[in-house]
């Protein structure tokens, strides 16, 4: 048995330890490196896909669902009908959304219309001014009365309009909607008035204010929060959705462009992926198309990513490959013609006929998503050959597949290195003891090899794959990783963006909202900060003489923004003791002794919500520099960016 002395003594040692452990200074040393190390000017951005209702019903602004009722499994999903009404084909305007409805009143008690339910309702603002459209033509060439009106969740009516259908041609009619009260959960009903046929064809709803005021345009809100990341990059249309669970059901972006009306439905490959999540009434209009998706990127100043698929379906679904490679590659071409081709070019063309005659300027693109085995290598081989033949200067970004590791993972990368490929895209979606141990990931990987593009990543804590404040901070701590290996790692985009909180398929996600609101998570304000402050030029910073990884909870970066003449500093703060920093500028030349530190903190359960935006946001502070040295205090449990002149 120990002495009572020897306990004492004991004790004494681990409360001396503890007073040490608090008491330390940790000498940190920031220096210009041996070789420049460039940040890209792109390097943070977003990756978009349609899942969790991320396009229609949340992006794209458009508030009317199956508007064009060629929704495949029911055309008229979305729509309560009563009286008498029909899906038609014969003699329909827009070839290729064949359905559209007739309307007969015979002189039913019900009356005859239709009322569209929206996307888990239809938002509306009080004042606000709301377009309606549609096409429409009179069986008998009669004058056809209408009452539009716009419904609450309540049931009464918001706001109405009698307008009238005065010819036997289709042609599109328009009136404006104001309602007299917000409402995220209104309807919109359409009523037949007159005795006699009706045909209804592609009833559109879209709020006057759009982003950048944009015809067919971004819902205004979460565009806004887009460009508010100030996004170097924006990957689209999505990863998985790409691939399509069958290479029938795969995203083609020749049919989202041309006129709006004439773009195909296609069913989302996210409406059935969860059973627990079943969503049958989740397509794609293509409405957000690819045109809007360039323009989006020119709105946001971001560089364009456009990815296409490989000539392989998603392989959690399917083994299926095609047989013939041409026509996919052709569709890469063709894309880039699309994007960057003269007006005189037949996909160039089309693009100017679309109001943009001036190219978007496209510098890159990805082939295929998270393809493994032998095909999808076989295949990137084809497609670069053909477009480098045709665009040298093109960056192509291939794969290593859907993990962070493995065999397969392995595999892909020395298939990426023979191809000399531009950039390889790593996925991971890991737990946050991954994301801690990983913020060296990159400090060994060859320098001569292909860059990295983390196309897809975010920290899930588990259970509930919250946005809590602890995942968001695992993910500033890898961070500093990608930072200080910027010239291995050139782009980095954390997924998925959107989510709809009446709709989702997948969490945890960047942005959430619903019909009128939305939110940014605390992963959103850790990519903003990285974003905002990307430096020019990745520094060294070193304690003891290593990199700043996780020892005793610490992780760390630097960059100089030569652009605006700052010295910005990253550091996160895991543990559950707050820390002192001392940060050593004697090897710079520090023209002001003054700057800001700019703090995130907060529970580590916590995560942002509708009614509660502002639990976890950045604060800001000024700072002042004594002598060469910066004296900081870090929280437990905190991530903090330090800007200085």
């Amino acid at each position: 048995m120990m002495t009572k002395k020897l306990i004492l003594l004991l004790a004494c040692v681990c409360v001396a330890f503890q007073t040490w452990a608090q008491e330390q200074t940790y000498e940190i040393s920031i220096k210009k490196p041996k070789k420049e190390i460039p940040v890209q000017s792109n390097m943070y951005g977003v990756f978009f896909e349609d899942i969790n209702f991320g396009a229609d019903g949340g992006l794209y602004a458009e508030l009317i669902k199956n508007r064009s009722f060629d929704f495949t499994n029911s055309p008229t999903m979305g729509w309560l009908t009563y009286g008498d009404v029909s899906v038609e084909t014969t003699g329909a305007p827009f070839e290729r959304n064949p359905n559209y409805l007739r309307l007969t009143n015979s002189g039913l008690l019900t009356g005859t219309g239709v009322i569209n339910e929206g996307f888990r309702g239809i938002g509306v603002k009080e004042g606000e001014m709301y377009q309606l459209s549609f096409y429409a033509r009179s069986i008998d060439s009669e004058a056809k009365n209408l009452r539009i009106e716009l419904i609450s969740s309540g049931a009464e009516i918001m706001a109405h309009v009698d307008m009238e259908v005065t010819s036997d041609d289709w042609g599109k009619y328009s009136v404006e909607l104001s309602p007299a009260w917000t409402d995220p959960h209104a309807k919109l009903r359409i009523d037949l008035r007159s005795l006699g046929s009706i045909d209804l064809e592609h009833v559109s709803l879209f709020p006057e204010k759009t982003f950048k005021g944009r015809e067919n345009g971004m819902r205004q809100d979460l565009a806004q929060a887009l460009a508010d990341l100030k996004p170097g990059i924006f990957r689209f249309p999505g990863g998985c959705i790409i691939e399509g669970n069958s290479l029938e059901m795969r995203y083609q972006w020749k049919n989202s462009v041309g006129p709006v009306e004439n773009r195909p439905v296609l069913e989302n490959r996210w409406n059935y992926e969860f059973q627990h999540r079943f969503t049958p009434d989740y397509f794609q209009s293509y409405g957000l198309g690819f045109y809007e998706y360039f323009l989006l990127c020119e709105d946001l100043g971001a560089d364009a990513l456009p990815v296409v698929n490989c000539g392989i379906a998603c392989q959690y679904a399917t083994e299926e490959v095609c047989e013939d490679l041409e026509p996919y590659i052709q569709d890469a071409l063709d894309l880039i013609e699309f994007a960057n081709g003269s007006v005189t070019s037949t996909w160039g063309k089309i693009r100017a006929e679309m109001g943009h005659p001036e190219p978007f300027n496209m510098k890159m693109i990805g082939i295929g998503n998270e393809q493994w085995g032998e095909d999808f290598p076989n295949h990137l081989e084809q497609f670069m050959k053909a477009i480098y033949a045709k665009y040298p200067d093109m960056l192509v970004i291939g794969s290593s597949g859907p993990s962070a590791d493995g065999e397969q993972f392995d595999y892909l990368w020395d298939e990426m290195k023979r191809l000399d490929v531009d950039l390889v895209d790593e996925h991971y979606y890991k737990d946050p003891e991954w994301f801690l141990n990983s913020a060296d990931r990159y400090d060994s990987y060859d320098r001569k090899g292909p860059k990295v593009f983390a196309g897809e990543y975010a920290c899930h804590d588990h259970p509930q794959k919250k946005n809590s404040f602890y995942s968001a901070l695992c993910e500033a701590a890898f961070m500093t990783g990608l930072e200080r290996n910027a010239d291995v790692v050139h782009l980095a985009t954390y997924a998925p963006l959107f989510a709809h909180v009446d709709a989702w398929q997948w969490k945890p996600d960047m942005i959430w909202f619903d019909n009128l609101r939305l939110v940014k998570s605390a992963n959103y304000y850790v990519q903003q900060l990285y974003a905002h402050h990307k430096g020019t030029r990745a520094m060294d910073l070193t304690w003891n003489k290593e990199n700043l990884t996780g020892q005793d909870g610490l992780y760390a970066s630097s960059v100089i923004d030569d652009e605006k003449d700052q010295l910005i500093i990253k550091i996160a703060n895991t543990s559950k003791e707050s820390k002192t920093v001392n940060f050593d500028f004697s090897k710079l030349k520090l023209d002001k002794n003054s700057g800001k530190q700019i703090t995130l903190m907060g529970d580590l359960e916590v995560e942002n919500t509708l009614d509660n935006p502002d639990w976890i946001v950045p604060t800001e502070k000024a700072i002042s520099i004594s002598g060469t040295t910066l004296k900081a205090e870090l929280e437990p449990e905190s991530f903090h960016v330090f800007v200085l002149k």
